[in-house]
């Protein structure tokens, strides 16, 4: 990210401390692919070395605003539908393809794909709007939107506090984490289609 916009993004929690945190967050997880997680880093870097915010305090005001996001985006795409959707991905230049593989994913694999979104860059911005799409069923998407929140907001915060001198590394680390979790996601969605397909595949003997 360049450094002026990380600059004016910091000087914005140093202002506005846990509204900036709340703001960035509910936006990011609404739709609007703002760099949540990177304002939820500063506010931790702020809280470890000029302690104008307490880690505690930013874990539960970002988990609470990632959630209500998640829900705001799906209820977006529930009631919107499609056409909705369509217009969300050209405004915002969302590739088609990126919209797919979401698609498959929470098809096939259900609400628990939302919890993995949480952790991959990108995908967590249209997770709960492609969710209301799809119609999952809202009691599970709640569940597993909740959890990915709290988990992904305690660790990201927890990191930028334990490393909020070394802050731009992290994030570079950070993104490689993405992948990671992409690939373990990715993993493990193909481990679990290739036992339904054994599982359903009649046995020839």
């Amino acid at each position: 990210m360049h450094y002026t916009m990380v600059h004016s993004l910091r000087a914005f929690v140093a202002d506005y401390g846990y509204w900036a945190v709340a703001l960035a967050l509910l936006s990011e997880s609404a739709g609007v692919p703002v760099p949540g997680e990177i304002a939820l880093l500063l506010a931790s870097f702020l809280a470890y070395h000029e302690h104008q915010l307490h880690l505690g305090w930013i874990i539960v005001v970002a988990t609470c605003a990632t959630t209500l996001g998640g829900d705001l985006g799906y209820a977006f795409g529930h009631y919107g539908g499609r056409p909705l959707l369509d217009r969300y991905q050209s405004f915002f230049r969302i590739p088609s393809t990126a919209l797919q593989r979401g698609e498959r994913m929470f098809a096939r694999y259900g609400a628990a794909a939302i919890f993995f979104a949480r952790f991959i860059f990108g995908v967590r911005v249209f997770a709960g709007p492609l969710a209301g799409v799809l119609r999952m069923r809202w009691r599970a998407f709640a569940i597993f939107n909740f959890l990915g929140a709290a988990v992904w907001v305690t660790c990201i915060a927890s990191a930028g506090y334990l490393f909020g001198q070394h802050w731009r590394s992290l994030v570079r680390a950070l993104q490689r984490f993405d992948l990671a979790v992409l690939i373990v996601a990715v993993s493990v969605a193909l481990f679990l289609w290739w036992r339904n397909r054994r599982q359903s595949t009649p046995d020839n003997d």
